[in-house]
């Protein structure tokens, strides 16, 4: 740690001293957990691509496009001056240059149309890199990325539009889809009545008479990205709930009609546009078997709930990397903060739940890649790892954020530190495609009716017995908690808890420096820790945890 605090400027009436400089530019990329994450899970030959996209996204004109896509928010525009209805949102042009570095860089649909392994690791890497500019585009980045696999199972729309799906250009605009370089998804489940149990949803889809054509009648309650070309959405059609696609402009070059009532007045994710969309009479292809809809949409939302995880742990290392950079240019009582043991105490704490979660993410996203690929075991792993995953560590988030902001103090309370944004955005991902409840069930639902999961889940945890006694232990009663099925549900989120910590744990005894590995087993599993951050036992190494972090230096 070679930081030194920043020489004094000189005003009229004060020294300006004391207070860190800009963070920007800085390397969004230099993770070594995440960079190690890439290589182990077959994406390597990506590294050159995403240390670049790494410097842009810390860049100062990055950063900037973030601040100003949040604060400028979409407005949107029912009808033109003439009256006629256009439901239009118009977006900041910071917006549309995250969206296009976005999609150039990767982090859209552009996996699935490269063969070559570890793409799919290579594009959840260029998420948490971009990420560190701003979250709101990440909503559009999962939908279109999470289609292409539920669109596959009508393969004649799959060829239509996925050509333009996985493309790497950035083509907004509303225009027949045809004639587009690229295209969005965006997906329509939850209505106001039913949110996620979407069987509850009242949509009707009426069969038009022309194979696989439907006209919806109905609403949704939140639709984020309206501006997207194309849209999966769940309707009851005459043989039950179905899957459908609905483009907002038909191949003709017409409008759909996709009534947008309002925009979502959010706490956080302020940036992209979540609407309330009405249908009458809109035109719909139906995507998979009817009345098999969420079967064929589960697979788009198993790739989204991975996308909420790498979503979290984003956040958590962009919170971290600013939290570390305050501390290590602002001095207090004789002392960069940096050097005084409470405050490294704090920060090797938040390293090691932020390496906990990338590490864990990429690992999911090395299960999604091979999954993807035919291996059967990895796509057993992937399920019961995604639905852990995307219950655990997007529950982490909103606490982290909060103990980062503070140790920037009151300068982290202030709107221009960009602290409250990343404070806001925190619960986003545990309540998208499902809240904690849901997510603890859905692992429950996973272990009963597919049982491959549970032998997916204890292989991996049995890749480090014996490596460290508190593992050990919690892999014990883990197995003693799953087998004890009287009432499971109640306890299904200290189970879940469980499983994840566990999980988290072995990866970081295989693949972390021992200091990281052993602090986390002692305090997570082992119980050598307090309720706050910062209350790392004595013998942790900090020192090693924060090299190992390369935060604030």
């Amino acid at each position: 740690m070679t930081s030194t605090l920043p020489t004094p400027t000189q005003h009229a009436t004060h020294a300006v001293e004391n207070q860190p400089p800009p963070l920007s530019p800085y390397d969004a990329s230099d993770n070594p957990a995440l960079l190690e994450g890439l290589r182990r899970e077959g994406a390597g030959w990506a590294e050159e691509d995403l240390r670049g996209l790494g410097a842009h996204a810390g860049s100062p004109e990055a950063q900037e496009w973030a601040e100003q896509a949040d604060v400028n928010e979409p407005v949107l525009r029912t009808h033109d001056r003439y009256g006629h209805r256009v439901d239009e949102v118009d977006f900041h042009p910071a917006w549309h240059s995250l969206m296009r570095v976005g999609v150039a860089g990767g982090t859209f649909g552009s996996a699935w149309a490269d063969e070559r392994p570890g793409a799919h690791v290579a594009r959840y890497a260029a998420l948490q890199v971009w990420g560190h500019t701003e979250a709101g585009h990440g909503c559009p980045a999962a939908m279109t990325y999470a289609a292409v696999p539920a669109l596959r199972h009508s393969p004649a729309l799959a060829a239509v539009y996925e050509p333009g799906l996985t493309s790497r250009v950035y083509d907004p605009g509303l225009r027949a889809p045809a004639g587009k370089r690229g295209l969005l998804a965006g997906m329509g489940m939850t209505e106001k009545q039913g949110g996620s149990d979407v069987r509850a949803n009242s949509t009707t889809a009426t069969p038009t008479g022309e194979d696989g054509v439907f006209t919806l009648r109905g609403h949704k309650w939140f639709t984020s990205a309206p501006m997207c070309d194309v849209f999966l959405m769940l309707a009851q059609a005459p043989g039950g709930l179905s899957c459908f696609l609905v483009p907002r402009v038909l191949p003709d070059g017409t409008r759909n009609t996709f009534r947008i009532q309002r925009l979502k007045d959010k706490l956080g994710n302020r940036s992209n546009a979540s609407s309330e969309p009405e249908f009458d009479g809109t035109v719909a292809w139906l995507v998979g078997p009817e009345g098999r809809g969420v079967r064929t949409i589960i697979e788009m939302v198993n790739c989204t709930r991975l996308d909420c995880v790498a979503g979290s742990s984003t956040l958590m290392r962009k919170a971290l990397v600013e939290a570390a950079h305050h501390a290590a240019h602002r001095g207090a009582f004789g002392a960069r903060l940096l050097d005084q043991p409470l405050m490294r105490n704090v920060l090797a704490d938040l390293a090691l739940e932020s390496e906990a979660a990338t590490t864990l993410t990429m690992r999911l996203a090395g299960a999604a890649d091979r999954a993807a690929r035919g291996d059967e075991a990895e796509r057993a792993f992937r399920r019961i790892g995604v639905a852990v995953g995307k219950y655990w560590v997007t529950k982490r988030a909103p606490g982290f954020t909060a103990e980062a902001l503070e140790c920037l103090g009151g300068n982290g309370y202030v709107e221009e530190s960009g602290m409250p944004r990343l404070y806001r955005e925190a619960p986003l991902n545990s309540i998208w495609e499902g809240s904690g409840n849901v997510a603890a069930l859905d692992v429950l639902r996973a272990l009963a009716k597919e049982p491959g999961t549970a032998q997916a889940l204890f292989t991996e945890l049995a890749t480090t017995r014996g490596a460290d006694r508190h593992l050990d232990d919690a892999v014990a009663r883990l197995g003693r908690e799953l087998s004890d099925v009287d009432g499971i549900q109640a306890r299904a989120r200290r189970v879940v808890e469980l499983m994840a910590l566990a999980l988290q744990a072995s990866l970081l005894v295989r693949h972390a420096p021992a200091p990281v590995a052993d602090a986390f087993c002692a305090t997570r599993l082992g119980g050598d820790w307090g309720n706050a951050y910062g209350t790392l036992p004595a013998a942790a190494d900090v020192t090693a945890i924060l090299d190992r972090a390369a935060v604030g230096r």
